[in-house]
């Protein structure tokens, strides 16, 4: 039997489309964001919410993140992450790989099953600021 303080949802509320997004607190107690998808062969997997080359520039906002074709899109730059091992194939934090988060399934039920405490689904509150008036992006602009 799974711990049922580490659930997260049930095995049918993951999405296969989106992202589900959910709050952990690490060892020291602060509050970080995570997503959850399903793939395509039904295995789920788990990634910090933030993107490789902004890390203030969340993947899923609230929403759920773009999923097209087994990758999640950041949406602030475009770069592109597959889905079953985070790798980014484009964009420029190309070759990075997203923070993986362990989770289970168990009994029709997904738990969290890593260094973190489950706090709640939906986002962690704090805010994420995402301006991004004095960088530049990968398109030179």
């Amino acid at each position: 039997m799974t711990d049922e303080t580490a659930r997260i949802a049930a095995l049918e509320d993951v999405p296969d489309d989106t992202t589900l997004l959910f709050t952990v607190s690490d060892a020291d107690g602060e509050p970080k964001e995570v997503v959850l998808s399903r793939l395509s062969d039904g295995a789920v997997v788990a990634f910090r919410n933030y993107c490789q080359h902004w890390t203030d520039a969340r993947l899923d906002g609230g929403e759920g993140a773009l999923v097209r074709n087994g990758e999640v899109v950041c949406q602030k730059h475009g770069a592109t992450f597959q889905l079953d091992s985070g790798y980014c194939d484009f964009g420029p934090c190309e070759g990075s790989i997203l923070e993986s988060v362990d989770v289970v399934v168990d009994e029709g039920a997904v738990y969290l099953d890593d260094a973190y405490s489950f706090e709640h689904l939906g986002g962690s509150g704090v805010a994420s600021d995402g301006d991004s008036a004095n960088r530049i992006d990968f398109t030179g602009s």
